[in-house]
């Protein structure tokens, strides 16, 4: 693992320009207040750097629901430029296809072994030799976020652990304050796993996710996480529940819900609205427990184009990857976007409160998510059922506990 510069050169590489201008589609499915401004960073530069035009295509639904809307484009043959993944095995298939560009080449220059943070990151990149992916951010589900305005509202101090956390939500139903603030749908999804890491250890986080180990599930830390879901579910309802985690950053900042579990990428649409980390609300890593954060993040790929594409078009794929991973790039579009950079040599001394904490983790190695280490098959299955606890309380600890352990027992 290495280590950020503190304060580091901020030359970009010159990128070049062709005879013409081409259109580039990028999709993603960045749509929040926080996620939109930083993609327009990316937007910004590689439109006045190369002066082609970046075709912005956003989809909705995050991962579960735009990955099938990029799969099924690139597979029926009308590839977009550039699309956003997550880094991990979800365009595994596509790469083992043939249906991604091979971007070995186009980066070979620029040394990127020398100042990738973590070269685990690049793992799923590779293939048979090649690169088929550039991660251009650190991302991590482990964050507690709590809310300043409702411990004011109570006379407590806010929390910085789980179990104080916990022990205040008596107080904050008296006060008619949500313990828990939730977004419906895939937002639950990650809660397990940052219960995973803070309540039952980085072992644990281990064993399940790259072990892929049934009897880990069965064992007596995951019950504690287990039942920590289910004291989760017990303090909300579908009648709490708001569309969106811009929508709970906001209950958040008004002091409505005290707590909520969510990426760092809240951190993106916090700061749009005007949040400021120490102020107005507070974030603890792991929970506030543990020392290692779960690590992620997002993709670049370049799926390979049509017999008879422009190359103006072709050419300005290539320029938007090397452009993507630049000091001046990672810099502009991490500040906004709340997620780490993947560079070690740029200056965050500009960084928040909370992305310094992340920062300050990454020396201690990084733990192996879900997302980078399960298939899309077995992601969604955990996914279904995760949903299933949360709206259900029929379906018993036990029952989950002994569910998910068949999932991980049969995941590839």
């Amino acid at each position: 693992m290495k280590k950020f510069a503190v304060v580091a050169a901020m030359a970009t590489a010159f990128l070049g320009s062709t005879a013409y201008a081409a259109e580039l589609e990028v999709t993603h499915w960045w749509t929040s207040a926080g996620e939109a401004a930083a993609i327009a960073e990316f937007a910004k530069i590689f439109e006045e750097q190369t002066g082609h035009t970046w075709v912005d295509s956003a989809l909705s639904g995050s991962g579960t629901g735009a990955n099938p809307v990029i799969i099924s484009r690139i597979i029926g043959g009308d590839p977009m430029g550039a699309t956003q993944m997550n880094t991990g095995r979800d365009a595994e298939e596509l790469i083992q296809a043939g249906l991604m560009r091979d971007l070995t080449d186009i980066v070979a220059d620029l040394d990127i072994d020398s100042f990738y943070v973590d070269q685990t990151l690049l793992e799923p990149c590779r293939y048979e030799g090649g690169l088929y992916c550039l991660p251009i951010n650190i991302h991590s589900w482990d964050w507690l976020w709590l809310s300043t305005a409702a411990y004011e509202k109570i006379g407590q101090p806010v929390p910085t652990n789980w179990d104080e956390y916990v022990a205040s939500w008596p107080a904050l139903q008296e006060a008619g304050i949500l313990p828990f603030g939730l977004a419906t749908g895939w937002p639950i999804n990650g809660i397990p796993g940052v219960l995973m890491n803070g309540i039952g250890g980085a072992d644990l986080v281990k064993r399940i996710n790259a072990d892929k180990d049934p009897e880990a599930v069965r064992g007596p830390e995951f019950r504690k996480v287990a039942e920590a879901l289910d004291a989760l579910r017990k303090v909300t309802s579908p009648e709490t529940m708001v569309p969106s985690f811009g929508d709970v950053g906001n209950q958040l900042l008004a002091g409505e819900a005290a707590g909520n579990i969510h990426g760092d990428w809240l951190a993106g649409d916090l700061q749009i609205a005007g949040g400021v980390p120490g102020e107005d609300y507070e974030c603890l890593p792991a929970l506030g427990v543990g020392d290692q954060l779960t690590g992620g993040g997002d993709s670049f790929y370049f799926p390979v184009l049509p017999e008879g594409t422009d190359p103006a078009v072709i050419e300005a794929q290539e320029q938007l990857a090397r452009i993507l991973i630049s000091p001046e790039a990672q810099l502009k579009f991490n500040m906004v976007k709340g997620s780490m950079p993947i560079r070690t040599d740029i200056d965050l001394s500009g960084a928040n409160a909370c992305m310094q904490k992340a920062i300050a983790l990454l020396g201690n190695g990084l733990l192996p998510s879900g997302d980078s280490s399960l298939s899309s098959d077995t992601q969604q299955q955990l996914q279904d059922l995760d949903l299933e606890f949360f709206a259900d309380e029929s379906v018993t600890v036990d029952d989950y506990i002994e569910r998910r352990a068949e999932i991980i027992a049969s995941a590839d």
